[in-house]
Order: structure tokens, then C-alpha cells, then sequence
């Protein structure tokens, strides 16, 4: 296919055409150049193949094709594993060819701002390096299929609450060292076919027309290749979006938006460059398409429910188990409430999968162990009979472990709003309180998306978090329950203990179409470890079947310059008797007076089995990027020079080895005027002898602590006790600069 060729025989009428989707799910095709349209779907955790391309209802879903639903990317997060999420990705770039979809429309790696936002059960993380690590991990998976995906909300879509119109005030520097990082890595290391902006705003200007964020971010910084589509019905001025490096619109708004982009490119407002650029684009993705279309690939659904299976145990996390309670091998339980039978497995909206079939616990415990059951609760609201109440109060009574299975109900959280509060239903947490009266060893399992308050959690002794598992959670939930395999996965988001803690409580989801990000950089585990303040579960939280000991941290050197590499290593040895997976966290911690930065940030991770007694190496590699900051005065990442503690750590609140290492670098340059800081010039090498000739001996003697926090202008005028000339000041100012080069 020659791109150049084909775009130089399409008419304005082509071009812009093309520029709009077909219809829901296609591109717009070229017939008379022979250029077909391309399918899309949404598919993060399973292909959401609509039956009908053409369904006029853009707003609503048709019936879709079944099939299989894996776990939702909150729990595959919890993993840790990059090769985890490309697994995934291969299972369902290999549905999208059984379903002849050519674009994927995910991974989702936005940041969990609040615990509320309606679709944290479809993002990562509240920490934007492993959502990074994670998301390249899922694209590399799918792509290396032939398949694309759409690397989504292109930024900072935060929350569901006027999710179209509200505009989210962030600093420059939140947005570069939270908001952005985990599209960065995703992009230069995984390099996605195409990438979906956001319906908001940010700082007044919406996502599809931000040429700062698709242009100067995206593509000049980023060095991004491929093309942007926009979210559905995400366009509000398709000329305008043009301009600003947007190819794709979906779906079709209609012909009136052809008229008015081919009438933009006939005045001016749109340049023909700027159309060919998006064009070419666009005609680039359908020649990767038509390639993915020469290459097959096995597509078994059963196979994969099994895949879904081994997924689901990896993004489970232990959060408790005191005594030992579990695994349950050799004690008697018996199972109570809805979602045990009826488990709660994937999140509502466009990514919900019309599944090939469903495990229960109920269904899966059968091969496992003679378990009695009882509903206790019904899954779909808030409702608990006097009956079922009852029922399932005498069978805890009877065994030596009551499972709850506990959660949240579809109508809690879903894409098109948000939570209210974090509490589970009442009639749920009635029930477990009823339970414990006569049974004290009860293990909890949860079936949600985000974190839930947990007031009982002091009386219950084991709780699981299976997060939304997939079809197979239940299958999933029984292998760990019993045994067959220990846990191993670790929370990627801070659970608190109540939602007033949020560091976004007071800011969320803001007043009509406007909400400030007024926490900064301060988003989850760094807010709570600033203010230490206590949580529920720390991020990096999670449990095994046994106990890991960690020594012999390592560094590769004592000293860090920017341009190099830190390779830090840790040993690690199952102490236990249970054969088990350990997530090794790195954090940098910096330990020195200089910028505000969190007390410490997540750098590196790593996943080792051992067997009991057996001890290996995990390894990380540091960059300048493990040690920068973003400075919102030079406008780019700046490494600080000082103290810096490597961190290895089973989370972020159980730091087990530290050594330090020393960054060397020169100061950021100071940009000096009327009123810098005297105190910070004075910080110049060289800068005191430049003011004392410039005043004189005497005059400079006066400069005493308290005039060294006053402004610089001000002070050499009182302290030589007389007027400065502007042309002297500014000759003393090129003198300052020129030291700092």
C-alpha cells in the first residue's frame, strides 16, 4: 500500500470524509482507491463486538458477541507484571482476529485521583509508574499479534461527574510527574497504534483540540508516531482538532462537520498540510491493519477461560489473615452471600463483556470440598430478607470458617458516574456483623472496583480482595481459598480508612464545570505518607501464604550522575513453608533540604517464586527520571543533587532494606530579577564577591540574615543607601547568570 501515492489522488471531499468514523465501530473507506475500513472495538478485558455496526443510537449499546471476560485492569495492576498484562494482551489479540477487529480500544491508564471515580475498576493505578509498566505491558501483548490498540483517556480523566464538559485545573508540574507518565512510558516503549483523547478539559481547553497535549507533549516530546482518535463524541470543533493533531473523529457526527472541515481547509482556518498530515496518518494505521489481516491466529474460547482463570489468582490480594486462618484445607466452611453464586466479575459501560460462561465459587468449591452455602443478601441492590438473614446466621454456626462473599452491586459503579461514599450496602455489612456474633473465624471476599470502607475490619480475620475477576473469579477465589496456590498480588491504589481522607475529598468532583486539582502531586500514597497519616492498607499491601525476609541491598555505585544508570539489587528468601511469588517495590526517597517532593515515589519492581528456603536476586535499573522532578521554571525534568535512600520494600509502609546513594549535579539555574530572593543568589558560587564589588566592602557587610529574605533590588539599593540605575542592575544580573552557566 503506498500511502503518499493514494493520498495524492484523494479529493478534499475524500480526505475529510475520511477523517470521520463510517459509523459506530469503522473507519471511513475509500472504495474508489480501493481503501477499506478498518473495525474497532472495545475490548480492554474481552472483545465488545457489537452485532450491528450501524445502530444509530450512538449513546447506547447493542447486542454484542459473546466472549470470554478477564479480569478487569485494577486487579491485573495488582499483579505487578508487565508480562502478566501482555498475556492478557495476547488472549485478546487473539479474540479481536476471531472477531475481525483490527483496534483494541485500551488500555485505560489513567490515575486514580478519588477512590469515587465511576471507572477505577478500568484504570491502573494511583501511582503513574507501575500504570505505565502495566499499560506498556498490555500494548506489546496485544500488538505483537498485529493487532492495535488505543492508548486511553488522553489525560487526565479523572472522574465520570460531567465527564464532557468539566474542565480540571492542574499545574504543569502535576500534570507532568502524575497525570502524563503513565501515557509517556506506554508510548515510548510500547509505541500503540493509536491513542484516544479524553472528553474533558484541562485547564479550559478541551482534550480533542489541545494542540499543547496531542502536538507539543505527544508528538514533539514524546516523539509519538501513530495517530489520536477521540473518545465517542468527544469532538466539539472538528477543524479545530484537525489543526491540533487529532485524525480520527468517532463516531460520525454527520455531514454537516464534513462541510465545515472542507470549508475550514478552503478559507484557511485549516492548512491542506494540516489535513494531509492526518490523513496520511490515518491511511498509515489501515496499511498496519491489513497487514494484522494476513496473520491468523488460534482463537479457544475455553482455552482462554482458563487463561482467565490462572490471570485472576495473579490480581487477587491477600489484604489479611490473622492465625493463619487461610488456606482453608482441612477445616470445614460453608459459603454465604449472592456473590458467591452469582459473582460480580467486571464493571458496567463499554467495556462490559456479554460472557462466554461464568464460574461461581459455589460451582468451583464442588471439585475442591463439600461446602453448604446460603444467598444471604440479594447482589443486584441493597436488600436482605428476615429469612435469608436467618439462614445464613445458623449455617455459620456450623462450620469451623464462614466465607462471606461481599461487594459492591453493579448499580454502584459503573462508566457514566460516580460513587457517592465507599461503603458497602448495609443489608452486606448487617449481615457480616450478624455473623460474627456466632462465628469468629470469617473470612471476607470482595467483589468490587475501588476501594471500600471497612469499619469491621478490626473482627474479621481474613479478608481477600478478588477485585472484579473475570468469568473465571470464581474458579480463581477456590484455588486461593484452599490452597492450591498462595496469593501473590499487591494493591496498586492506598486503601484509607474512610473517605475523608482522600487527599481529592474536598476538591471532588468539583462545582458544575469546573474541579481543581488542588492536592498537586499529592495523589494516593504520597499524600498519606506526607501527612503520615494511617490507612487501612498501604499501597503495595498484599499477603502470601508464607513470610519473605529481604537483605543485601545493593547499589552499583555510591554516586549518581544524570546520563547514567543505578542498578540496584536485593536478595530475597522464602522463610516460609509455602512455595509463593514476592513483589519487591524500589522506592526513591530523597533526604536532603530542596524542592518539595514526596517522602518517597515508586521506581522499580520486581516478581520472584521461591520455594521454601530458597533465596534469589531482584534487580532494578534507576534513570534521571528515578531522581527528577519537573520544574515549572526551566519547563523540564531537573535531578536534584543531594542524599537519595533506595528503598526495598514488601510496600509502601514496610520498607525492609535501605542504602543511600549521593546524585551529583549542578543547581538549577536561578532566574534572577527585581525580586529574587537575596538568600538564593547568595547561594551562587561566586556571587558573594560579584554583590560586594558591585556595592562596596562596607555596604555588603549590612546584608544580615533577615535582609537575605527580601527582595534583591530592594536590598542593594538600602544597603548602599542610594538608587540604582536600571542598566547597572541589569549588567549585574548578566554577571549573576553568566556564573551559573
Amino acid at each position: 500500500m503506498n500511502v503518499e501515492k493514494i493520498l495524492s489522488q484523494m479529493t478534499l471531499e475524500e480526505k475529510v470524509n475520511f477523517c470521520q468514523g463510517a459509523n459506530k465501530w469503522e473507519t471511513t473507506g475509500v472504495p474508489r482507491l480501493g481503501i477499506p475500513a478498518v473495525w474497532v472495538s472495545d475490548g480492554p478485558i474481552g472483545i465488545r463486538r457489537e452485532e450491528n455496526a450501524y445502530k444509530e443510537n450512538v449513546e447506547g449499546f447493542a447486542p454484542t458477541r459473546k466472549a470470554v471476560c478477564f479480569p478487569a485492569m485494577a486487579g491485573v495492576t495488582a499483579s505487578f507484571d508487565p508480562g502478566l498484562a501482555a498475556d492478557l494482551g495476547e488472549n485478546i489479540a487473539d479474540a479481536a482476529k476471531g472477531e475481525q477487529v483490527d483496534v483494541v480500544l485500551g488500555p485505560a491508564a489513567n490515575i486514580k485521583r478519588s477512590p469515587l471515580c465511576g471507572r477505577n475498576f478500568e484504570y491502573m493505578s494511583e501511582d503513574p509508574f507501575l500504570a505505565g509498566k502495566i499499560a506498556a505491558g498490555y500494548i506489546k501483548g496485544v500488538q505483537s499479534k498485529k493487532v492495535g490498540t488505543s492508548l486511553k483517556h488522553f489525560a487526565a480523566n479523572g472522574q465520570e461527574t460531567r465527564r464532557f464538559t468539566i474542565s480540571e485545573k492542574i499545574s504543569e508540574r502535576a500534570l507532568r510527574e502524575i497525570y502524563l507518565p503513565a501515557f509517556e512510558n506506554a508510548v515510548k516503549d510500547a509505541k500503540p497504534w493509536t491513542v484516544m483523547c479524553s472528553y474533558n478539559k484541562i485547564n479550559d481547553i478541551f482534550s480533542s483540540h489541545n494542540s499543547w497535549l496531542l502536538t507539543d507533549v505527544l508528538r514533539d516530546d514524546w516523539g509519538y508516531e501513530g495517530l489520536v482518535m477521540s473518545d465517542w463524541v468527544a469532538v466539539n470543533d472538528h477543524a479545530r482538532s484537525v489543526s491540533s493533531g487529532l485524525s480520527l473523529e468517532m463516531p460520525r457526527s454527520g455531514d454537516y462537520e464534513d462541510g465545515y472541515l472542507a470549508d475550514s481547509v478552503r478559507n484557511g482556518t485549516v492548512s491542506e498540510e494540516e489535513l494531509n498530515r492526518e490523513v496520511r496518518r490515518l491511511l498509515e494505521l489501515t496499511k498496519l491493519c491489513l497487514e494484522g489481516r494476513e496473520t491468523a491466529a488460534e482463537y479457544d474460547k475455553g482455552q482462554q477461560h482458563h487463561q482467565a482463570r490462572r490471570l485472576a489468582r495473579e490480581s487477587m490480594v491477600l489484604l489479611k489473615n490473622d492465625g493463619g486462618l487461610l488456606p482453608l484445607e482441612g477445616k470445614t466452611c460453608c459459603f454465604i452471600g449472592d456473590f458467591a453464586q452469582a459473582p460480580r466479575y467486571q464493571g458496567g459501560g463499554s467495556s462490559h463483556i456479554e460472557s462466554t460462561e461464568v464460574l461461581s465459587a459455589v460451582d468451583a468449591v464442588r471439585s475442591v470440598a463439600k461446602v453448604s452455602y446460603a444467598r444471604g443478601f440479594d447482589a443486584d441492590g441493597d436488600s436482605m430478607s428476615d429469612e435469608q438473614l436467618a439462614e445464613a446466621v445458623a449455617l455459620a454456626k456450623t462450620t469451623d470458617v464462614a466465607v462471606l462473599f461481599l461487594g459492591l452491586p453493579d448499580a454502584y459503579e459503573s462508566e457514566g458516574y460516580d460513587r457517592r461514599h465507599m461503603h458497602l450496602p448495609a443489608c452486606q455489612e448487617k449481615l457480616l456483623y450478624e455473623v460474627l456474633k456466632v462465628q469468629p473465624n470469617v473470612c471476607v471476599v470482595l467483589h468490587n472496583g475501588a476501594p471500600v470502607e471497612m469499619p469491621w475490619v478490626d473482627s474479621v480475620p481474613a479478608i481477600l480482595e478478588a477485585y472484579l475477576g473475570g468469568q473465571a473469579c470464581g474458579g480463581a477465589v477456590v484455588d486461593l481459598l484452599f490452597g492450591a496456590v498462595s496469593p501473590c498480588g499487591k494493591l496498586a491504589e492506598t486503601f484509607p480508612l474512610k473517605l475523608e481522607d482522600n487527599p481529592s475529598y474536598l476538591n471532588f468532583p468539583g462545582f458544575r464545570d469546573e474541579v481543581v486539582y488542588a492536592e498537586d502531586i499529592y495523589v494516593g500514597y504520597r499524600y498519606y505518607d506526607k501527612k503520615k497519616m494511617d490507612v487501612l492498607f498501604p499501597f503495595g499491601h498484599g499477603l502470601t501464604y508464607t513470610t519473605f525476609a529481604y537483605d543485601d541491598l545493593k547499589l552499583s555505585s555510591d554516586t549518581f550522575r544524570p546520563g547514567e544508570k543505578l542498578t540496584v539489587s536485593v536478595r530475597v528468601t522464602n522463610t516460609g513453608k509455602t512455595a509463593a511469588k514476592e513483589i519487591v517495590q524500589f522506592y526513591v526517597r530523597p533526604d536532603h533540604e530542596g524542592k518539595p517532593r514526596p517522602v518517597r515515589e515508586l521506581k522499580g519492581f520486581g516478581k520472584i517464586l521461591l520455594q521454601p528456603g530458597e533465596s534469589g536476586t531482584v534487580t532494578a535499573e534507576l534513570d534521571d527520571r528515578s531522581f527528577a522532578y519537573w520544574s515549572d521554571e526551566t519547563h523540564d525534568w531537573f535531578v536534584e543533587a543531594g542524599r537519595y535512600v533506595i528503598e526495598a520494600a514488601a510496600s509502601s509502609r514496610d520498607i525492609r532494606c535501605e542504602e543511600s546513594v549521593n546524585v551529583e549535579n549542578k543547581p538549577l539555574k536561578l532566574h534572577i530579577g527585581r525580586e529574587t530572593f537575596v538568600g538564593d543568589v547568595r547561594r551562587i558560587a561566586g556571587a558573594d564577591e560579584l554583590l560586594e564589588g558591585f556595592i562596596g566592602k562596607e555596604a555588603f557587610a549590612r546584608i544580615n540574615p533577615w535582609l537575605c529574605e527580601h527582595a534583591l533590588y530592594h536590598v542593594l539599593c538600602m544597603v548602599s543607601q542610594k538608587h540604582i540605575r536600571e542598566d547597572d542592575f541589569d549588567a549585574l544580573v548578566k554577571k549573576l547568570n553568566d556564573l551559573q552557566k
